[in-house]
């Protein structure tokens, strides 16, 4: 089994290399490429960030958390090869000298590969763009101005654009060794894969299962990566509605359906970083069946549907019955997601996390709310929480005692009551019960000020 792609510009060819093997390992390992930093080692700190290029652009990912059979036909660009092959310096890497960006230095070669990648992309938004960068002696301040410093420079012409890597053609070695990893071209190749390995794990972006190797130390066994599956990716909207691949990034569905449902991209907007947004799929963050996975309560208020795959066989079923208790799902052995489907339906959609910080954490609770209403009356209505019981679920009794209910407060409060019948929250790390229960009565409470067009925005300042 080989993986090809290049790196700072000259192709590479692995035979067999461990299919768990990170990019960051590889790289200061055995590539003594140490510019790329290992910080957290779980996608967090952004220290090992790294610039992928492929036929959709460039990304900045996090190397730490993506394994080398990930980036075959890709372009990786590390802070070795950000300056010229004559040794002059990329704009953000001069920008961030004339500002004083850097004092320890471990976390500025991560700063200035997330930094590169917005510039290449043309992206202005420096806060969304460095929110998965942390930097603990420096200060923000000058790095964001170098940033804003760069923006008007010209691209280097030796970094890629979105120029797709041609992998060589190469005959794989006959062995009576199984192989330890599978990378299917399609949807079609991977039924037939799984259904003959169903004890496989699959990988889509590695966001969750690159934390189980380099924090659990797990040994995965056999694996399949998803990531040339390209007929699972991609949104597609219909006059029935919206079909979502399951290989889709979670910063695809942000900017695609941002437009129909505002408040899921704000939502969204705050899920991990854009390193990990970058990579994470839809379909990977509920498959997984988290209780705290940001993507499922949005999708169970919007009435979406999961479309599930084993061999040749398909069948589709609301998302809500894929969750049947904790760690538990509603898949068979050799079955995997195939895409979500949301049907159509006017934006009365609000979505709000609730997290210790506000970029870049994992959710205490996440409450969604479809409240269709005439601003007189509710119609049916679906809401649905994470982190308020071992699945993402229904708050059914609270449904129930608002749909078909005036526009009041007095609705909006009792409805909020009902919340103790649905759900029995934990205590753990992240709340209390009493906190989580209290918190998510009062994000229905909020919803009813958002359509009532009162100021709720977090964020907001005022003097």
């Amino acid at each position: 089994m080989h993986v090809s792609f290049s790196l700072n510009g000259s192709p590479v060819t692995l035979t067999n290399p461990s299919p768990t093997m990170t990019l960051l390992d590889w790289l200061r390992e055995h590539q003594n490429l140490k510019g790329t930093k290992e910080g957290c080692n779980e996608g967090d700190c952004g220290a090992c960030t790294v610039m992928v290029t492929d036929a959709d652009g460039a990304r900045a990912l996090n190397a730490c958390i993506l394994f080398l059979p990930q980036l075959s036909g890709k372009h990786v660009t590390t802070v070795e090869g950000l300056a010229a092959p004559d040794g002059q310096l990329h704009p953000v890497q001069t920008a961030m000298i004339d500002h004083h960006g850097s004092q320890c230095g471990f976390c500025t070669p991560g700063f200035v590969m997330s930094m590169a990648t917005s510039h290449v992309n043309g992206e202005t938004d420096h806060d969304t763009a460095l929110a998965g960068n942390l930097c603990r002696c420096t200060g923000y301040a000058p790095i964001i101005r170098a940033a804003k410093a760069a923006e008007g420079a010209d691209i280097p012409p030796h970094l890629p654009r979105a120029a797709g890597f041609t992998a060589p053609s190469l005959q794989d070695t006959a062995s009576s060794t199984p192989p330890s990893f599978h990378q299917p071209h399609s949807s079609d190749e991977l039924a037939e894969i799984y259904t003959s390995t169903p004890d496989a794990t699959l990988i889509a972006g590695a966001t969750d299962v690159g934390l189980w190797v380099t924090k659990q130390f797990r040994e995965l066994g056999p694996v399949i990566f998803l990531s040339g599956c390209q007929d699972l990716r991609g949104i597609e909207k219909t006059s029935q509605g919206w079909r979502i691949g399951a290989m889709t990034t979670i910063a695809q569905v942000e900017t695609t359906l941002a437009s129909d449902f505002p408040s899921l991209g704000a939502m969204l907007r705050r899920y991990g970083s854009k390193q990990v947004r970058a990579a994470a799929t839809i379909g990977g963050n509920i498959a997984n069946g988290s209780p705290i996975g940001d993507a499922s309560p949005a999708m169970i208020a919007l009435g979406a549907s999961l479309h599930l795959r084993r061999g040749a066989e398909r069948r589709q079923i609301p998302i809500e019955d894929f969750f049947i208790s904790y760690g538990k799902q509603d898949r068979q052995q050799g079955e995997f997601v195939e895409a979500i489907t949301i049907p159509k339906q006017a934006d009365s959609l609000f979505c709000y996390k609730l997290s210790k910080r506000f970029d870049q954490d994992i959710s205490a609770v996440c409450g969604c709310f479809n409240l269709p209403n005439d601003g007189k009356t509710f119609g049916s209505v679906r809401m649905a929480f994470g982190g308020m019981a071992g699945t993402p679920s229904r708050a059914l009794r609270a449904e129930a005692k608002l749909s078909g209910k005036t526009v009041t407060l007095q609705s909006i409060t009792e409805a909020a009551e009902a919340m103790a019948e649905d759900y029995t929250p934990l205590t753990d790390m992240r709340a209390s019960a009493s906190y989580r229960m209290q918190a998510a009565q009062n994000l229905l409470r909020r919803a009813f000020f958002d359509i009532t067009g009162a100021q709720t925005d977090v964020q907001g300042v005022s003097l």
